[in-house]
């Protein structure tokens, strides 16, 4: 098991492409962890902001009486990915990764792969 710090490293290393990484609870909105980033992606204001697609994308499946789990959500940019990863599992409820990559060098398949086994090592 990693520790948040330890797991963010892992994604940032690992994941081919990847510009930043954060760990979120969407309850507050606030990122827990951020590692890469920079004066193009402010890693804060990417949790926040996908704090609100989680709870949009929460609220209608509870509207629409879907009894499924959000995996993951994508949103494809010009140039980058942006995966949201909720995570499962005990002491997990209400976080999640989010991930940017650079989409001319991320295997996007490969990211999301590496990003369930990054999951599977945290512990918060």
């Amino acid at each position: 098991m990693a520790n948040t710090e330890a797991t963010l490293k892992e994604a940032m290393t690992t994941i081919e492409g990847t510009i930043g990484v954060a760990l979120v609870d969407y309850s507050s909105g606030m990122a827990l962890g951020t590692l890469g980033g920079g004066k193009e992606l402010d890693l804060a204001v990417a949790a926040a902001g996908n704090t609100d697609v989680v709870r949009a994308k929460v609220r209608t499946m509870e509207l629409l009486g879907l009894k499924d789990e959000i995996e993951d959500i994508l949103i494809t940019l010009g140039s980058q990915y942006h995966l949201i990863r909720l995570l499962t599992g005990r002491g997990h409820s209400g976080l999640f990764l989010y991930l940017a990559l650079d989409k001319g060098r991320a295997n996007l398949a490969m990211a999301r792969h590496q990003l369930r086994k990054v999951e599977a090592e945290l512990e918060v």
